[in-house]
This record gives structure tokens, C-alpha cells and sequence, in this order.
């Protein structure tokens, strides 16, 4: 499994902008992709930082999202987050969710 980490920072009171923008415009986006898992979004007690987590069935699936539908997402998000996000790309190592164990 493989996992794609967005972090970023959001605009003055948009929490509620990119929680809906997340669930009207990009998890519908995500749940039509090739191997897509899961998604997991968090943000900050301060309102001001988001984390997006999701989970890809191998690094070629993500690889295809980045390239063909992620430049798509980052327009959606372009009214609701500051700057432009850092993407970091991960081998999942252990997931209890997932049922993934450590090798």
C-alpha cells in the first residue's frame, strides 16, 4: 500500500470551505481513481493547518492520480488553502485499519 501526505495551510476562517470543498468536490474525485483506498483529513485546533492523507492500492496508482487528476484538486483547493501544498509520498508500513504489518 501507498500513501500520498498533503499538508498545507488554510485561510482565515475557511475550515468549513475545505471541509466542503473536500467532501463535495475532492472525495468525489478520489472514489472514481484506480486504486484509491481511503482518505484521512485532519486540521489543526488553530483552523489554520490541514493535513490529507490518502491511500493507494501501490505507488502506481498515486503516481497516475498525481499526474492526471491531483492538478485538478489543487484548483478546487485554490480558495481555501494558503501557499501551495507540501506532498510527501509514502510506503505504508502498518496500518491497523488496513490489516497492513510490519515486514
Amino acid at each position: 500500500m501507498y500513501a500520498r501526505n498533503i499538508s498545507f495551510r488554510l485561510k482565515s476562517n475557511m475550515q468549513s470551505d475545505y471541509m466542503s470543498t473536500l467532501e463535495n468536490q475532492i472525495l468525489p474525485l478520489l472514489r472514481k481513481q484506480k486504486g484509491f483506498k481511503d482518505e484521512i483529513a485532519f486540521v489543526g485546533s488553530n483552523g489554520a493547518e490541514a493535513v490529507s492523507i490518502s491511500m493507494w492500492d501501490r505507488k502506481e496508482s498515486a503516481d497516475a492520480y498525481a499526474r492526471d487528476t491531483y492538478p485538478a484538486v489543487l484548483k478546487s483547493l485554490d480558495k481555501v488553502v494558503q501557499g501551495t501544498p507540501k506532498v510527501d509520498n509514502y510506503e505504508v508500513s502498518n496500518s491497523t485499519f488496513h490489516k497492513i504489518a510490519a515486514r
